[in-house]
């Protein structure tokens, strides 16, 4: 099985805390001396507030800790008491334990290329674990890699029957996160709950016009001038999860619709591997449908 180089991560010293809370003076302080009292260095920090007066404050520190496997239960249960004082929300993570991650992918291929090869080139911090597809296209790239490929026809009528396949499937292979690599199909309810802030989506940037078949084709007709592409979580509302992240290009009345096409997929796939990067990274806060992105 083909591993990336830099899926080996040789520092298993390293740990994330991520915290929501009230607004109040002195959270950074309690926060630093903590860490400091259970001899760990904060390497990185960022912080934002909503409003200082009532507001929610957001904070993300990466730490050092001399071993860190050992002591880490310790380290949660101690700061449980700091967290009551806060009224906080919060998660440890740790750089031995990786995120294992899936790709949902239909016939379009152009952003599962874009993460096979961050995935291959160590940018994406993860364990590639699987590849579900209601189409057989992407098999021999994804096979050529090790990667365990499944194919599961998809239709509105049998919507239930395949998406418990993909639940049975997310627990077999233990996934942390779902990647919607154009994958162009309604995810019901049932599925979407399973799996809470977990599915990052990739769409074009033009919702909420054009919305439905061949958005390009209307997108040219109308005369736009700018493509996007939009990551975001999945929740029950149809393409309306709180936003990782967008970006565009300008384009012009001498582009056709295949330019523009062609043109959508290139931010698609940067967008989407941006997004899916710092989830990985444990750079994002979810609040209520907004995000908070610690770049």
């Amino acid at each position: 099985m083909a591993v990336n180089e830099g899926s080996i991560n040789t520092n298993n010293n390293r740990g994330r805390l991520l915290v929501k809370c009230p607004d109040k003076p002195g959270i950074v302080a309690a926060l630093s001396k903590f860490l400091y009292d259970h001899n760990s260095n904060i390497i990185e920090s960022s912080q934002y507030s909503s409003d200082p007066e009532g507001g929610t404050f957001f904070i993300r520190i990466e730490f050092h800790s001399e071993g860190l496997q050992e002591k880490r239960q310790v380290l949660e249960d101690d700061f449980k008491t700091l967290a009551s004082t806060f009224s906080m929300e919060y998660r440890f993570t740790y750089s031995d334990k990786k995120k294992r991650t899936a790709i949902y992918v239909s016939k379009e291929v152009h952003c599962l290329m874009e993460l096979l090869w961050e995935w291959q080139s160590g940018d994406l911090d993860t364990e590639l674990v699987v590849v579900i597809s209601n189409h057989e296209t992407a098999r021999p790239i994804v096979e050529s890699l090790g990667i365990p490929f499944y194919y599961i026809p998809a239709r509105k009528d049998i919507r239930e029957q395949v998406e418990e396949k993909q639940i049975q499937l997310m627990k077999k292979y233990q996934v942390d996160v779902l990647i919607l690599a154009r994958y162009m199909q309604i995810l019901t309810p049932n599925f979407v709950n399973h799996f809470p802030n977990q599915i990052i989506n990739i769409h074009h940037s033009f919702l909420p016009a054009f919305i439905g078949a061949r958005p390009y084709e209307r997108a040219y007709d109308r005369g736009v001038k700018l493509i996007g592409a939009t990551s975001h979580y999945v929740t029950n509302d149809l393409d309306e999860g709180p936003i990782i992240e967008q970006d565009i290009e300008r384009v012009d009345h001498r582009d056709r619709i295949n330019d523009l096409k062609k043109i959508g997929q290139q931010v698609e796939r940067r967008v989407l591997a941006r997004a899916v990067k710092w989830h990985l990274e444990d750079r994002i806060i979810v609040q209520s449908n907004k995000t908070i992105v610690f770049r």
